[in-house]
């Protein structure tokens, strides 16, 4: 049986808070006592279909907890969805329609099992026990509020004073997503920092229907690839689990030192100890940073790809960039033209960026080559003819064919 204190040294990691310690500490002894799991809960709404390593930060704690024994509630919101969280938004948030919900529900489902166990893991539905509230149960649950404390979150607080509008609708989100935990009678709720306004609600409900409050743990948001900013596809620092395994495994190495170990702590499966032996290795320098990383690299490679795909991933990396070859798998486009093609639009066609804005954007920061050389004319053009190899950025290869 795992003591009380092992299973705390696990659940606390990378937590930034826990409400209250003491109301943790006796449940995981009475559930000792009893044998029976606490329920443990966190919910997202489907709100962004694919999902990023910052994502999983509160998958891993999911983890935790279940690879403890206790029993894991992974909530999709969507009820609360179609509402919109209003968290850390200076406007109003645009509604999800009940078809973009189901849609990325189910996308969602695909990839959490990455990481949870699907035998262990119940996923449930906030409409399940929201939609059958009637609109004397929701005024109920209103008057459960006052405007005043509700002002106290930040994001209201600063739209207000601000002069921008809050919808009504808004209001209600907090206590909705509250109002989960009483219908769940959850035991433990996890949050990003971001969300403590919204699941410390859970435990004013509970105590407002006689249940005992829940636990309360944030987490962190990670930190994206550039070490300052929130991970987030907008800033283009995240690495996205639906990523190709080549993709992540360079975007892992390309992290600096400092944000490596960041990393260990909230996404590795390592102890706390392994972690410690890893940085006392560096110190004493027994162990070189790189090859730290590139552990990290395959471990995370792994999860979302399977061990024969990292080790291809780590063999690729090492032929490209520490041999100064090239890849075994590089894409191959065939291109018809009878005109001179535009370097952006080559790249688009060939699936390598987005936009020809993008492009673009890739020209001027020195990262396109043909064939070797660097393109760095924005109004650069090729000739139809025969074969080229185009790379963007350090990772992207395609060989060119024109037809």
């Amino acid at each position: 049986m795992i003591s009380i204190d092992e299973q705390l040294e696990l659940i606390e990691r990378g937590v930034v808070d826990c409400i209250s310690r003491e109301e943790l500490v006796k449940k995981l002894t009475k559930s000792a006592e009893t044998g029976v799991p606490l329920k443990v809960k966190a919910g997202f709404d489907p709100t962004a279909p694919d999902l990023h390593l910052g994502h999983t930060v509160l998958l891993q704690k999911l983890k935790h907890f279940q690879d403890l024994g206790h029993q894991v509630y992974f909530l999709i919101g969507d009820f609360t969805g179609m509402i919109g969280d209003p968290t850390g938004k200076s406007e109003t948030r645009k509604a999800l329609t009940p078809e973009d919900v189901a849609k990325n529900a189910e996308s969602y489902k695909e990839q959490v099992f990455k990481i949870l166990d699907p035998e262990k893991t119940e996923v449930v539905f906030n409409s399940t026990w929201l939609g059958k509230l009637s609109s004397y149960d929701m005024i109920k649950l209103a008057s459960q509020l006052t405007v005043a404390r509700m002002l106290e979150r930040e994001d209201f607080k600063n739209r207000f004073e601000g002069g921008k509008p809050i919808s009504i609708h808004e209001f209600m989100y907090p206590l909705i997503q509250g109002y989960d935990s009483v219908a769940m009678e959850a035991d433990v709720e996890l949050g990003g920092t971001d969300q403590r306004f919204n699941v410390l609600m859970g435990r004013d409900l509970q105590r407002a229907h006689g249940q005992a409050p829940q636990v309360v743990l944030t987490m962190p948001l990670l930190e994206g690839l550039d070490g300052v900013n929130k991970m987030s596809k907008s800033l283009g620092n995240y690495i996205g689990i639906t990523e190709p395994a080549n993709d992540i495994y360079g975007k892992v190495l390309s992290a600096s030192d400092d944000l490596m170990f960041r990393y260990y702590e909230l996404l590795s499966d390592l102890s706390n100890s392994e972690i410690a032996e890893l940085k006392t290795g560096i110190e004493k320098g027994t162990l070189h940073p790189k090859d730290v990383k590139k552990q990290l690299a395959r471990e995370l490679t792994a999860r979302y790809h399977g061990e024969e795909a990292a080790a291809a991933a780590e063999d690729n990396f090492e032929q490209v960039f520490k041999k100064g070859g090239l890849p075994d798998d590089i894409p191959e486009v065939t291109i018809t033209s009878d005109e001179d093609i535009w370097v952006p639009q080559l790249m688009l066609e060939a699936d390598l960026v987005k936009s020809t804005s993008d492009g673009r954007r890739m020209i001027k920061q020195n990262a396109v080559t043909i064939d070797g050389e660097k393109v760095t004319d924005m109004k650069a053009t090729v000739a139809p003819q025969g074969e080229l190899l185009l790379k963007v950025g350090k990772r992207r290869f395609c060989k060119i064919i024109f037809g």
